[in-house]
């Protein structure tokens, strides 16, 4: 019996039986049952938005080889669970509180390199794709994809292949290479924590009028207006 019976003509007769590892069904056509058994894609989702994550794990909860073991509303969270679930794939939201996406992406990477990441996010900032692909992550998907682009992502990913939002291609061609030095992203980075130029100079063991130059040379290179617009500008594009 072809797989393609699956979807409708035998819906009345057949029965979906889930264990930890697979998925299958049990089709009785009249003539006899058959029994069709696949892989299921472990997934874990992490979406601050309760609204948002219910729909999405209940949605892919109900495709047949898709079975979320874990989920939260929480970046921090994502790697303890993750140990502790051994997902095949994690389904991360970019923006969150405290850890976000690209970090919890991060950590996974580096505590559960058998996890695959597949990253979500509501605007394809250049700054975020930057960081996505810097950090080798395995998808980049937009939030307004249809859920048919959604699952087929997973499922791409968790075979081991990578996937990129069509939309988001331009911006991977247009990513600008960053145009600071080190010590000047250095100096950037401390000044968007708040840092005032004779504490960079401390941390950096730089005299303060050596810290101010290299200010006033990132405000020229960025074109910014002053060394607040530089900081967002940098952020944006991901060189901070």
């Amino acid at each position: 019996m072809p797989f393609t019976l699956l979807t409708c003509g035998f819906a009345r007769h057949r029965r979906r039986h889930r264990s930890p590892v697979t998925s299958s069904w049990v089709i009785d056509d009249g003539a006899g049952r058959q029994w069709y058994e696949w892989p299921v894609i472990r997934l874990l989702i992490a979406e601050d938005q309760h609204i948002v994550r219910g729909a999405l794990v209940a949605l892919l909860n109900l495709e047949d080889d898709l079975e979320v073991v874990a989920e939260t509303g929480s970046g921090a969270d994502v790697p303890p669970l993750a140990l502790a679930h051994t997902p095949d794939v994690a389904v991360l939201d970019i923006d969150m509180p405290g850890m976000d996406g690209l970090s919890a992406a991060a950590a996974l990477r580096e505590r559960l390199p058998a996890c695959r990441v597949l990253l979500l996010t509501g605007h394809g900032k250049p700054g975020h794709l930057r960081r996505a692909l810097a950090a080798q992550v395995n998808g980049f998907l937009l939030k307004t994809a249809p859920l048919d682009d959604l699952t087929a992502a997973i499922r791409t990913v968790a075979a081991g292949g990578r996937v990129l939002d069509p939309s988001l291609a331009v911006t991977a061609w247009d990513l600008a290479d960053n145009p600071l030095t080190p010590r000047e992203k250095d100096v950037l980075t401390l000044t968007a924590g708040g840092a005032e130029a004779p504490e960079i100079a401390a941390e950096l063991f730089l005299s303060a009028g050596t810290v101010r130059n290299h200010l006033t040379a990132i405000v020229g290179k960025l074109n910014a207006r002053n060394r607040t617009d530089a900081v967002r500008i940098a952020r944006e594009a991901g060189w901070i």
